[in-house]
């Protein structure tokens, strides 16, 4: 197994204490679904955090992965992780760096966690020096996260997830939302899937119907509507959320659709529950990454407001990821201001559901 270590920034964490908030509990009354919020780290070991990832690994545990370094594209950029343990998230770890073997050091983007139904735990993640020119690269945990085989690089034309958790079918296909960024021909975000039917020995890649007058698209997550009934939501740069859709199990998709929901061009996240609801986390908003909300739906395409996560106007609250565990809590985490990462816990079976009102979110 392989570990990656930085001395820089590991030495950086000495100055780099920042004040938090502490765990807050909820009554088990509490309407509004919400059990605690927490963050992952009280003192992040580099200046800034993004993108965060939550899994449930094999034996009940979860993992967090996000990537961390001086900002956002900078060489330093890696892929931290971090464990909950006894109630306690761990001491956040550097999982994954850039360093090539000339030396060079490009950025991390994006991990995504994901433990499919028997075999290790995958790590996904992105390498270059930009969105529109990185290549994906996964690494798998016998050990639920504690240590990671060497890094494998995916096929070519293969990016992997990137950014939300792929979806497990029946016969064990998994189907990943991926997308590509700075394409020449219009639009130039364009999304696409890949699918592996045998645990990422080989891969397909899946186009999407996307004429140029399509709304420029990336970042799908994937909602399991029963059988082979599959939608994927996501961003776009045309102010509101996408959304497709596949009646094959992720062979074929429809062309893009947008939802009556707002999207300040910034990620989102969504989850099929067990009882057979659609959870999605979002910024509820035309611009600015304030507030995040949590909404409900039983077809996917029509929601309603169920709770406000974050809402301080001017800050920054993004790239949220949702999962469902075996106890039937939902998890979210998200990016804190880039400085932190928070994890929240929600029970669904207190959510309250109120409508949008001419796409409006109601008020308290």
């Amino acid at each position: 197994m392989v570990r990656f270590s930085n001395p820089f920034l590991r030495l950086a964490a000495v100055s780099l204490a920042v004040a938090v908030l502490p765990r807050v509990s909820a009554a088990e009354s509490d309407p509004s679904g919400l059990v605690s919020s927490e963050f992952i780290f009280a003192t992040n070991p580099v200046p800034s955090c993004h993108a965060s990832t939550i899994v449930e690994t094999a034996d009940k545990s979860l993992v967090a992965a996000w990537f961390g370094g001086t900002a956002e594209g900078r060489p330093d950029v890696g892929i931290w992780s971090a464990r909950r343990v006894a109630g306690h998230w761990t001491v956040p770890v550097e999982v994954a760096t850039g360093t090539q073997t000339n030396g060079l050091s490009l950025p991390c983007y994006n991990p995504v966690l994901f433990q499919p139904s028997h075999g290790p735990l995958w790590l996904f993640y992105k390498v270059g020096p930009r969105p529109a020119a990185w290549w994906g690269l996964l690494r798998t945990s016998a050990d639920g996260g504690r240590t990671w085989s060497a890094p494998r690089r995916l096929p070519d034309g293969i990016l992997g997830p990137s950014k939300n958790k792929p979806v497990q079918l029946a016969d064990d296909t998994i189907v990943c939302g991926s997308s590509t960024e700075g394409l020449k021909r219009p639009p130039a975000w364009q999304i696409h899937f890949e699918r592996t039917g045998d645990l990422g020995q080989t891969w397909e890649r899946i186009t999407v119907p996307q004429p140029p007058d399509s709304p420029p698209a990336i970042q799908p997550s994937l909602l399991q509507l029963g059988d082979d009934h599959l939608l994927a939501v996501g961003r776009t740069s045309r102010g509101k959320v996408f959304a497709t859709g596949s009646n094959d199990g992720g062979r074929t998709w429809a062309g893009l659709t947008l939802l009556d929901l707002p999207n300040p061009n910034s990620g989102i996240d969504a989850v099929t529950l067990i009882d057979g609801r659609h959870l999605l986390v979002y910024n509820h908003a035309v611009r600015g990454r304030s507030p995040l909300n949590l909404a409900v739906s039983r077809d996917g395409r029509h929601w309603s407001a169920v709770l406000v996560l974050e809402d301080e106007p001017g800050a920054e609250f993004s790239y949220p990821a949702i999962i469902q565990t075996s106890d039937h809590l939902v998890h979210v985490t998200y990016t804190w201001k880039r400085r932190l990462v928070k994890h929240v816990v929600i029970d669904p079976g207190r959510l309250v559901a109120k409508s949008l009102l001419d796409g409006a979110w109601p008020s308290r």
